[in-house]
């Protein structure tokens, strides 16, 4: 009922990053390449914080 009192989790909030931005990075893929491939390494260093986090929890 409450839910919009609960605070996210760093794991959460990584996930809600990571969800946004794989999102952004098939938008420019039919116009500039490079630009998906910047937003794929980025998802990749998120994944990888997410699994450690994970792996901690």
């Amino acid at each position: 009922m409450f839910g919009f009192l609960k605070k996210k989790s760093k794991l959460d909030k990584l996930r809600d990053q990571y969800e946004n931005i794989l999102k952004a990075s098939n938008a420019p893929s039919s116009t500039n390449r490079h630009e998906k491939a910047k937003k794929l390494a980025d998802t990749q260093a998120l994944l990888d914080q997410i699994e450690i986090l994970q792996k901690s929890t």
